[in-house]
């Protein structure tokens, strides 16, 4: 799960770094509002936590930024600003979830599953590609009914060329899927990834085929 983090306290934004990643989640974070508005605008975070005092601007200025450009993951709003006129207003902007500084890491991750929830229950009906079925819901993989596990990357590359099977997906568009901010990518990183899952589609009689092309990137389509 990848999580945007829009957060100008460093010590706040590494405890929450820290919490978050040992709870398997890819945390991107950003200091600013301008940085917050070109990190969402990538469109691969699952949701977004959003302080409110920021260095140039209010926080919740990027929500009807987000909302124009149709984006649906869902805001927790963390500030000090914690009156109840300033909760009815975050939500009134269009945060999902509103939690006041200071606050339990434990709460933050139970509203972090409630907002997820609503969010998956929005998901669409499983993908079926002849053997190969994908449940957006979970996130999980099968074929033939029998589970088919993958590690954390892997399945992030899987997903993002199922969201778009039959048409070519750039290279960029599949490392923002699958690498934070922070990570530092080796040239042939991504192509080790895709060429561990197609081996692995080919293992399990998936029936789904990973191409090459060159010069723009991959493309996922059932096999002839």
């Amino acid at each position: 799960m990848r999580i945007l983090l829009v957060e100008d306290e460093p010590e706040m934004a590494s405890a929450l770094r820290t919490a978050l990643g040992q709870r398997g989640m890819v945390v991107d974070h950003v200091a600013s509002l301008a940085e917050g508005e070109e990190a969402i605008a990538a469109g691969v975070h699952r949701a977004v936590l959003l302080d409110r005092n920021l260095p140039d601007g209010d926080g919740l200025d990027l929500l009807p930024r987000m909302r124009a450009r149709k984006l649906a993951a869902p805001v927790i709003v963390l500030t000090a600003r914690g009156d109840i006129e300033e909760r009815i207003a975050g939500l009134d902007t269009g945060a999902d979830n509103y939690l006041a500084k200071p606050f339990v890491i434990d709460e933050l991750l139970a509203r972090l599953r409630a907002v997820l929830r609503r969010l998956a229950e929005m998901a669409p009906d499983p993908l079926r590609i002849g053997r190969f079925e994908f449940d957006w819901h979970n996130r999980s993989a099968s074929v033939d009914g029998q589970p088919f596990d993958l590690p954390r990357r892997e399945l992030l590359v899987l997903e993002s060329l199922l969201r778009r099977h039959g048409r070519a997906v750039q290279r960029a568009t599949l490392e923002e899927a699958v690498y934070g901010f922070d990570d530092e990518i080796q040239s042939n990183a991504l192509d080790m990834h895709v060429s561990r899952l197609r081996r692995r589609l080919s293992n399990a009689g998936a029936e789904l085929e990973i191409h090459g092309i060159r010069g723009i990137g991959y493309l996922l389509k059932r096999a002839a």
